[in-house]
């Protein structure tokens, strides 16, 4: 059953919305100011130069410490369930972490016997979709060439990335966000996950980005389960093909967090080996800081029942507006995800980028629609990534009516008949 409605009466509506001259944005996953505002012992608990040691001694105000503080190692390890040893500590972005992976890669390959990436003619990478606008952007840079894969209800399409993968030597990876996916929030099956650790691929050199963004962003008391792809994947000699991913960034502070990399011990010798030439090592500082401050896995943990209070209530206002406005119309969906920090829409094909169009004239800014996408092109140009944690349940409350109405609009400009 469809919702009836005519092109004038949208129009009026759009118009008044237009009217108000509002400046809204929900076009990025960032932590609201009242997020941030919940980690001032962060800015306080290193005062005096003799709170400036580790466990081991080291004055983190000196170089050094490539691989990154002990406690914070540990700390990481706790969080994804691994040896410390197993675990490099970055600086403020996960994002900067998996550039220079892929960077090195280019330019040294990551294995012994394997040349490096850049010296082929083309290699590929794999990208579910919708997916990840900043991988997108790395593979893009490095002139990699994307290849789509679609996502099902419980991850990617394995048996399309098995065919790829074991069929082309110059397919050299994979994208994946595991747990509560950027941007439709799904959760990797057991089953998916298995056959991403016993995966076979033609290039010996294949390498899993597991970036595990959202490993404890969960926004119910129902929250998903991931397995432990490393704990899988040793079971068929695989572990050398993952890197994992990690930050503080939507814990702590997004701009001055904490970010880290696990993978094989053999991996990590590498990565530490060629490190050493790129930097002295990260600020330890702001490590120890963090280490102070989160002392176990469950003081984070304790952390995210904070967040989730404050960004629950924003998730579920946006349902009931949608369900409202929405729910009636044919073509129309959206998810309701356990965790991660975005909602996915799906629209009528060809409308994505005319509600992005009306959104942007009447004030509010979304995310492009193309974005979750590689080369920003959705040949379906039906998916938008709603960005719930930014604004102000106040702004959310004004916003959500406004998209709602942009929705419709495009709807009826360009597939009228969804509407009758």
């Amino acid at each position: 059953m469809s919702e009836r409605l005519d092109h004038e009466s949208l129009k009026k509506s759009y118009e008044f919305y237009k009217a108000r001259n509002s400046k809204l944005d929900m076009s990025r996953g960032k932590p609201s100011p009242e997020q941030l505002e919940t980690l001032s012992a962060l800015l306080n608990v290193v005062t005096r130069n003799d709170q400036c040691f580790s466990e081991t001694g080291t004055d983190c105000r000196n170089y050094g410490g490539l691989e990154g503080l002990n406690e914070m190692r540990r700390l990481f390890g706790e969080v994804l369930d691994l040896p410390m040893e197993q675990v490099i500590v970055g600086g403020n972005s996960s994002l900067n972490l998996m550039y220079d992976t892929l960077a090195r890669a280019m330019l040294h390959g990551v294995k012994d016997g394997c040349k490096p990436w850049g010296k082929y003619d083309r290699i590929s990478f794999l990208c579910p979709v919708p997916g990840y606008d900043r991988h997108f952007s790395i593979c893009e840079f490095f002139g990699i060439h994307m290849i789509n894969v679609p996502m099902n209800v419980d991850g990617p399409d394995m048996d399309i990335v098995e065919s790829l993968a074991a069929g082309d030597p110059t397919i050299k990876g994979i994208w994946c966000v595991p747990k509560y996916s950027n941007p439709t929030g799904i959760t990797y099956s057991d089953e998916v996950v298995r056959r991403f650790a016993r995966m076979k691929p033609a290039a010996e050199d294949f390498r899993v980005f597991w970036d595990n963004a959202y490993i404890i962003h969960d926004l119910t008391d129902t929250p998903d389960r991931l397995l432990n792809i490393f704990r899988e994947a040793e079971k068929y000699g695989n572990e050398d093909m993952f890197i994992e991913f990690m930050s503080t960034s939507k814990i702590t502070y997004s701009g001055a967090g904490i970010s880290c990399m696990a993978s094989s011990a053999g991996n990590v010798r590498r990565i530490l080996e060629e490190m050493k030439i790129q930097t002295i090592g990260h600020d330890k500082l702001n490590q120890l800081r963090h280490s102070l401050v989160f002392r176990s896995a469950d003081d984070i943990r304790k952390q995210m029942d904070v967040h989730r209070s404050i960004l629950h209530p924003k998730f579920q206002l946006l349902y009931s507006v949608f369900e409202k406005e929405l729910g009636m119309i044919e073509g129309v969906s959206w998810t309701k995800p356990n965790g991660g920090y975005f909602i996915c829409m799906t629209l009528p094909k060809g409308t994505a980028t005319r509600v992005v169009e009306l959104a942007a004239e009447a004030g509010l800014k979304i995310t492009d629609a193309g974005a979750p996408f590689p080369y920003r092109n959705n040949p379906d140009d039906n998916i938008l990534r709603i960005a719930p944690s930014y604004p102000s349940l106040n702004v959310l409350a004004e916003a959500a009516p406004l998209l709602c109405c942009c929705i419709k609009l495009a709807i009826c400009e360009i597939c009228p008949s969804a509407l009758h």
